[in-house]
């Protein structure tokens, strides 16, 4: 149906349909939504906390990061997103901005108004129901990273992180799970993980000297998956990748 001229917001098609099976119709009614391209440079704001959400962003390169500061500046990054997501499709529907999303890289991104979203769920049930389903699906990976941040061991902690974006990846067709891009720093994950940049990088090396994962500048490579998995106790039903035939009924 998209060919290979690839409109702007084909990611979001995609991405919709990992959970709901829309029709051609349906597809177009997406792809026909009125957006505004933007070029974002790392650390540029997508919103920020307490702003007024009038509109949704669709990531179409690069990734974003979503998170909340203490008082003292104390950051924690709470997910990760990537090619096809609506970064703040949260923010849009509530109104008003509890987090702030921030460009982790470069990043291709569209703007679309927040109001043509919400029209667009109710014109066509199965649209909503598949947005409806994407922030469920971010509400289970937060569970899964507030488990990962309370309960594991700081090595566990970063083998179950590169294992959620190895995958991720492979799903959306942005990279294969043994090898892909790894964008963050050592602060970034130490963020993400509950660590000290410290601990992140004794984890690192630990992980790199059982054989587990090799590290270039921003580039990974997973040397046995089947063990990063038991070392993360990775587990991938959170992702619901598996889900019901249920929710892909026409």
């Amino acid at each position: 149906m998209l060919g290979d001229r690839r409109p702007p917001l084909a990611p979001m098609v995609r991405k919709l349909m990992l959970w709901k099976k829309l029709s051609t119709d349906e597809q177009e009614a997406v792809l026909l939504l009125p957006y505004r391209l933007a070029r974002l440079e790392p650390g540029d704001y997508i919103i920020k906390e307490g702003a007024l959400a009038e509109q949704s962003c669709l990531l179409l390169s690069g990734f974003a990061y979503r998170q909340k500061l203490t008082q003292d500046g104390a950051r924690s990054i709470s997910a990760i997103h990537m090619k096809g997501d609506i970064v703040d499709l949260q923010n849009a529907l509530l109104g008003c901005a509890d987090h702030s999303v921030q460009a982790l890289t470069t990043a291709d991104v569209a703007f679309i108004p927040r109001d043509v979203i919400v029209e667009l769920a109710f014109r066509f049930p199965r649209v909503g129901l598949a947005m409806w389903y994407d922030t469920l699906v971010d509400a289970s990976i937060f569970r899964e990273w507030i488990l990962n941040i309370a309960r594991r061991d700081a090595q566990a902690r970063i083998a179950h992180l590169i294992c959620e974006f190895g995958v991720r990846l492979e799903t959306l067709g942005l990279g294969d799970r043994s090898s892909y891009e790894f964008p963050m720093t050592q602060e970034q994950l130490a963020d993400a993980t509950g660590l000290t940049s410290v601990h992140v990088n004794r984890s690192l090396k630990e992980l790199e000297l059982r054989g587990l994962i090799t590290r270039t500048v921003r580039y990974l490579v997973v040397g046995d998956w089947a063990k990063l998995q038991r070392a993360g106790e990775f587990d991938d039903a959170y992702l619901h990748l598996r889900r019901s035939e249920t929710f892909m009924l026409n």
